[in-house]
């Protein structure tokens, strides 16, 4: 039984909102099913938060302060067994503007 590693497509979805994630994970999933290749995922990959402290006022106060929060949500759909139209169907989707993806073949 031979399995090679040449076939498969994994691509990881990165965002800010994690409605527009699910919605271009929806769009990824739909082109590849319309190729027929096998999709697994989308697998949510734990959020990761950064936070910033402010200083409410710079010159009296120092123990007056805010919290800000930056959440970055992250999926992966990895596709097996893509055929050229799967590759071309993925390059002409429109995927929402702050949605970052990385593709590795």
């Amino acid at each position: 039984m031979t399995t090679s590693q040449d076939n498969k497509i994994r691509v990881k979805l990165r965002a800010y909102e994690s409605s527009l994630l699910t919605k271009s994970c929806e769009t990824i999933i739909h082109a590849a099913d319309r190729t027929k290749a096998k999709v697994i995922g989308p697998i949510a990959l734990p959020t990761k938060r950064k936070i910033y402290c402010v200083l409410r006022s710079p010159h009296i106060d120092k123990d007056s302060r805010e919290h800000f929060e930056i959440r970055s949500h992250t999926k992966i759909i990895d596709i097996y067994e893509p055929s050229s139209q799967t590759i071309d169907s993925l390059m002409k989707l429109n995927i929402p503007a702050g949605v970052d993806i990385e593709i590795k073949l």
